[in-house]
């Protein structure tokens, strides 16, 4: 157990062309130290483990032609910024640079995460930077560039490192398959390469950990071990999107996510899997995919019928999800619903707007429920406008934005509606009965607004048309952000092309009782004993 040594470790870089993905640093390094031009003061910044230190050590070993199983400890100093980052640090620094070296050209000192000095120790370290002993040399590196003071900043040669591309990440991993002998599946290195943003040390990490499973690394066992979520399982998921199977979506986002794939990594991961279809729609941009040519088709065919606007409202919807993730109280009801969205979007090409198509209450339950319980549920056909007579989503407040938002909810009602005959002779009473029924239904889902504008007077009826009084203009404007949806329910449940006109009685708001006293009288009329039972125990008014 003890002489294990990490991927990470075994494998370090020792000389320039073992440096992976920085093929631009490594030669202009090796021309400088080939032609004695080397700065004396250089700064590697660039993202976590893409092989700063290891090739800041390559370089002290250059300069000074050591070989790399020589003892150099008298030479090369590694010191970290994190640990040692006050004055006296830097001062004790300084004081070392004016003895020169032992053994070699040049003492060369590498402060790792330099970002990590204090303010007085980076104005402490300017001269000596700047002016340094002709045998020493310092390499800085750090992960955070802009953090660093831009004094520190003009004294120094500044290498900027890349994130190392999945295409090198690979081609290393295969070679050290090779050297352990280990049997390996293509998929699952891009698995692993892809799970590592551009870091080697990373990869090398995850490698470790699989092959530490099984010597013969597939992508069932990279599945099972980083948590991922595999190719098949992410197609088999956007074709229930396509075909908007509810029940059979919810299942599947549950059991990925019983299967211990994070929330956040799931939605970053179908995210990344929308964008590489939405890249796959053109050959231009195929050689930003890192899969084989049988998959790239797979792609193609899931591209197929998704046009482009859709993909990229589909990609900031898992995007805005993925950044509310950390906020959220309920994470696993955020990805469902996420879910939920993407599978009701639609684009209407002419209005060149996105909406959100409510799927039937009878479709999930014949997905589900009729399946499993036939024999109880009798399947009835439903009419067409029925899931659009009355709006989830609108508000009892008058505002310019429920104003707003009910003109799109009655667009998209209209895109629905039904024709019906003038042939059915209508009554009063039923009319009223069905205006009763539409108030109750918005009092019992708390729209205590709307419900008493419509309880104001009674409906009125003449020559096929709804006439309705209202008291002033604030009341009749209420009515008519509601009259499309109030005019579909009547329309469906009278089956019958009727109109709704709206009119101001300005003598009905003469007539209603405002102050206690008015209200009092009004009582008094209905039932006279009121005014005896106020006399009787001397209440006031």
């Amino acid at each position: 157990m003890s002489d294990f040594l990490v991927s990470a470790r075994k494998y370090r870089p020792v000389n320039f062309d073992d440096v992976v993905g920085q093929e631009i640093i490594t030669t202009t390094l090796k021309n400088a130290i080939k032609n004695n031009k080397l700065a004396q003061a250089l700064l590697f910044t660039g993202p976590r483990g893409v092989g700063k230190t290891s090739c800041a050590r390559i370089v002290a070993r250059e300069i000074n032609n050591f070989e790399i199983d020589d003892d150099n400890t008298y030479n090369i100093f590694e010191l970290d910024a994190a640990s040692n980052n006050g004055v006296e640090g830097i001062r004790n620094l300084i004081d070392q640079t004016r003895i020169p070296p032992q053994i070699g050209k040049y003492k060369v000192y590498i402060i790792d995460e330099v970002h990590m000095l204090s303010s007085g120790a980076f104005n402490a370290f300017l001269k000596t930077l700047e002016e340094p002993p002709a045998h020493c040399i310092f390499i800085l590196a750090t992960t955070e560039k802009h953090k660093i003071i831009p004094t520190i900043l003009s004294r120094c040669q500044i290498y900027n490192f890349k994130r190392i591309s999945t295409e090198h990440i690979i081609t290393h991993l295969k070679e050290i398959c090779k050297i352990e002998n280990i049997k390996y599946e293509d998929d699952a290195l891009i698995q692993i390469a892809s799970k590592c943003d551009g870091a080697m040390r990373d990869a090398l990490q995850l490698f470790d950990k699989v092959i530490g499973v099984n010597k013969n690394i597939t992508s069932k066992i990279v599945e099972e071990n980083l948590n991922t979520v595999d190719f098949d399982t992410y197609t088999e998921l956007i074709n229930d999107i396509k075909s908007k199977d509810i029940p059979k979506i919810m299942v599947s986002v549950n059991q990925i996510l019983d299967n211990g794939v994070a929330g956040d990594l799931f939605l970053s991961g179908l995210s990344s899997f929308y964008r590489d279809i939405l890249v796959s729609k053109n050959k231009l941009s195929h050689n930003l995919l890192n899969y084989e040519d049988k998959r790239v088709k797979t792609l193609l065919s899931l591209s197929s019928d998704i046009n482009f606007n859709i993909l990229i409202e589909y990609i900031n919807l898992l995007n805005e999800a993925e950044i509310n993730f950390q906020k959220s109280l309920n994470q696993r009801l955020l990805i469902e619903l996420s879910i939920l969205k993407i599978s009701s979007l639609e684009f209407n090409e002419e209005k060149k707007k996105f909406k959100y198509r409510l799927i039937p209450i009878s479709d999930f339950q014949s997905q589900v429920f009729i399946s499993q319980y036939s024999n109880a549920i009798e399947q009835k056909k439903p009419k067409p406008i029925a899931n659009l007579s009355v709006s989830e989503f609108q508000t009892s407040t008058l505002s310019l934005k429920s104003i707003e938002k009910n003109k799109e909810i009655n667009d998209l009602d209209l895109d629905s509606e039904v024709e019906y005959s003038n042939n059915n002779e209508l009554i009063l009473e039923d009319i009223i009965e069905v205006w009763d029924n539409y108030t109750n239904i918005q009092e019992e889902k708390g729209r205590y607004n709307i419900a008493s504008i419509l309880r104001i007077s009674s409906p009125k009826f003449k020559n096929n048309t709804i006439i309705y009084s209202v008291p002033n203009n604030t009341t009749s404007l209420e009515i008519d952000s509601e009259k499309q949806n109030l005019l579909l329910f009547l329309r469906n449940k009278l089956e019958s092309d009727i109109g709704l006109l709206i009119e101001i009685d300005k003598k009905m708001d003469e007539n209603k009782a405002y102050t206690n006293k008015d209200k009092f009288e009004v009582l008094k009329k209905k039932n006279p004993l009121i005014d005896e039972l106020r006399n009787t125990f001397k209440l006031s008014i």
